[in-house]
């Protein structure tokens, strides 16, 4: 089952429950305001898909910016990096898509990547 970590009045994330209704594609999802991940469950992710840190954040967003998370995210240790992404929903690149066992990872959305990995 595909979980999903969105912001539902992000439009990015409304075009991707868009597909996933359209497709009678079951998800989970939640807010991240209100639900995060864990560190172990971002820690899982990293090392499942061999991702870079920076991909889970939304380095476009205004908290990124506010926290001046450019110029320190290098610095932080990753239970530090992961620790703020778990603590503000808002710093996570969305929507986050993923389900482990069937090996799948989505961040942010173009409708051709979910196509490819969904359909």
């Amino acid at each position: 089952m595909l979980t999903i970590y969105e912001y539902p009045t992000c439009s990015t994330c409304r075009k991707a429950k868009k597909l996933l209704t359209e497709n009678n594609i079951e998800a989970t999802y939640f807010n991240v305001k209100e639900k995060t991940p864990t560190v172990a469950e971002f820690k899982k992710i990293i090392k499942t898909f061999n991702l870079p840190l920076k991909k889970l954040f939304n380095t476009s967003g205004l908290v990124y910016k506010e926290l001046g998370l450019k110029d320190k995210l290098e610095t932080l240790s990753l239970d530090e990096a992961l620790t703020l992404l778990h603590e503000n929903g808002m710093l996570i690149k969305r929507p986050l898509a993923f389900d482990l066992k069937n090996d799948i990872l989505l961040l942010g959305f173009k409708e051709e990547t979910w196509e490819k990995a969904l359909l």
